[in-house]
């Protein structure tokens, strides 16, 4: 991750190719939330459920940032430190319920778990792929890349319950990964209001007009890629 300093102005999203990017990963994120939270309810695994909600809150975070671009500095900011509080939230509410079924009984369906997270992998593959050249931006931008990277290794930690719970017979592996999940999403809005607070201050300096200026006149599809 590329701290901002004096010289360089963060990429905010204003081209056409990071348009058409989100517009693509909304798309795979909101089927593949319909997707998940149906499996999860049916295999009864709290890992798929926590992945679905990732996919929702990623859909939602997509079509939050396609909806700033090119937007004040401030505005910018302040949406993105809502982003970093629902992630934060959800990131809680994962823990909280994981440690609640540690005292459930039931076992989740392996093969279920197995074969929605692999389905879930190719679109989060899909989706990483797409934003691979603008992982490095404004808060908002960066929001984008990190959801779409806690969804890739999502996934792969739900493959990996799923071959533990079917190896064990126990659903210890589904709710480790269910926790393992909900860290990555606190430190994910970590990151995110750190960079989103930052960002507020810097707007609230003077010359902040002139510099979101600057940034659009400099900002181009192939001049931030990293």
């Amino acid at each position: 991750m590329s701290a901002p300093c004096g010289h360089h102005v963060s990429f905010d999203g204003t081209s056409p190719g990071y348009r058409r990017a989100l517009y693509a990963v909304i798309a795979l994120n909101a089927a593949m939330f319909g997707v998940e939270i149906t499996a999860g309810a049916l295999a009864g695994s709290q890992a798929l459920r926590a992945d679905a909600l990732d996919f929702l809150a990623d859909a939602v975070t997509y079509g939050l940032s396609l909806w700033v671009i090119g937007r004040p500095l401030a505005l910018r900011a302040k949406v993105a430190l809502a982003k970093g509080i629902s992630l934060l939230l959800m990131g809680l509410w994962v823990f909280g319920s994981t440690l609640w079924l540690v005292f459930g009984p039931g076992l989740p369906r392996a093969e279920v778990m197995g074969a929605v997270g692999f389905l879930a992998l190719l679109a989060n593959l899909a989706s990483v792929l797409i934003l691979l050249r603008y992982r490095d931006g404004d808060a908002n931008v960066r929001s984008v890349w990190l959801c779409s990277r806690n969804d890739a290794v999502g996934n792969v930690a739900v493959m990996g319950a799923a071959l533990a719970v079917g190896l064990t017979a126990t659903p210890w592996p589904d709710l480790l990964v269910a926790g393992i999940m909900s860290g990555l999403f606190l430190s994910s809005a970590w990151q995110i209001l750190t960079r989103a607070r930052a960002e507020m201050k810097q707007a609230a300096q003077p010359g902040a007009a002139h510099s979101h200026d600057h940034e659009h006149g400099h900002d181009h599809d192939h001049g931030h890629a990293h």
